[in-house]
């Protein structure tokens, strides 16, 4: 499953996005040119978030553009999603696999660590994910990664790494030179007036 990570990655994060407008603004993301979404939300309505990651589910599955969940081993169980996302504090790669099987997709959190990414991968992760690269709007605190980081782990990993954190389409050529193979975007895409624009513009940096 690790070919699809590749290109936009979309994080619906619904601290950005209205409930009314999650799915119309998902579909539009995927047509602007998304290659992968991962659905964020850190509310504790549990029957809220079934209900909006099972229609993001079902759309996703229309454009055939794999759905991941953020930090929900379970949930991501429930609706069929093709993977999950973890962080530092959620459940090991080894549990997410014995639960999701050997076709989902598992990406980590590896925040600046070098050394995280290769315990990942060594752990059978799909992805791996670094950043923050400039200042994130979502995340201010987050650490800094650089592109020096990037350029080591293209070296020495043998899965797809994705770039997060402040990127936009006019300071990523640099990252993608440095060897990230997905870009990770919330408020660059999820906080433009036109979705479908935004992501096309991001897509574009792939062809």
């Amino acid at each position: 499953m690790s070919t699809h990570i590749k290109g936009l990655y979309a994080i619906a994060d619904t601290a950005l996005i209205p409930p009314h407008h999650l799915i119309d603004a998902v579909e539009q993301a995927i047509q602007g040119g998304a290659r992968l979404i991962q659905y964020r939300d850190k509310s504790k309505d549990f029957n809220l978030r079934y209900q909006q990651a099972l229609a993001l589910q079902a759309t996703c599955q229309r454009y055939q553009v794999p759905l991941i969940i953020n930090d929900d081993m379970q949930l991501a169980q429930q609706v069929q999603a093709a993977g999950v996302h973890l962080g530092r504090d959620d459940v090991t790669i080894e549990i997410a696999r014995a639960k999701l099987g050997h076709t989902a997709i598992i990406g980590i959190s590896c925040y600046n660590q070098l050394s995280l990414a290769m315990a990942a991968v060594d752990n059978g992760a799909s992805y791996v994910a670094f950043g923050r690269f400039f200042p994130s709007q979502t995340k201010p605190e987050a650490v800094h990664a650089s592109l020096e980081l990037l350029q080591q782990a293209h070296r020495q990993l043998t899965c797809p790494i994705v770039a997060i954190g402040g990127i936009t389409p006019d300071n990523a050529t640099p990252l993608l030179q440095a060897g990230a193979d997905s870009l990770a975007v919330i408020q660059g895409l999820f906080g433009h007036s036109n979705i479908r624009l935004a992501a096309y513009n991001y897509a574009s940096l792939f062809n």
